[in-house]
C-alpha cells in the first residue's frame, strides 16, 4: 500500500510541476521555469521504472496521480500569477 501511495504522490508531483512549468513558460518566467524543469526531471527518475514495469493497477494509480497533479498544478499556477 505504501509503495502505491508513493507512486501516486510522485506522479502527482511530477505532473503538478509540468502544469506549473507550462504556465511559467507562457509568462516568460525563465528562472523559475528552469528550476521547475530540473525538478520535473528529478522526480521522473523515481517514476520511470515503477510506472513502466508496474502492474496494471500501478499504471492506473500513476495515471490518477498525474491527472490530479495536473489539476492542482494549473490551480497553483493561477494563484502564483
Amino acid at each position: 500500500m505504501r509503495t502505491r501511495l508513493t507512486l501516486y504522490a510522485t506522479a502527482f508531483v511530477q505532473v503538478l510541476l509540468v502544469s506549473l512549468n507550462t504556465v511559467l513558460l507562457a509568462h516568460k518566467q525563465i528562472a523559475p521555469s528552469i528550476v521547475c524543469a530540473f525538478l520535473i526531471s528529478y522526480v521522473w527518475t523515481f517514476n520511470v521504472k515503477r510506472a513502466a514495469f508496474g502492474s496494471n493497477i500501478d499504471k492506473i494509480i500513476y495515471s490518477l496521480g498525474a491527472a490530479c497533479g495536473s489539476a492542482v498544478g494549473i490551480y497553483l499556477a493561477g494563484l502564483i500569477l
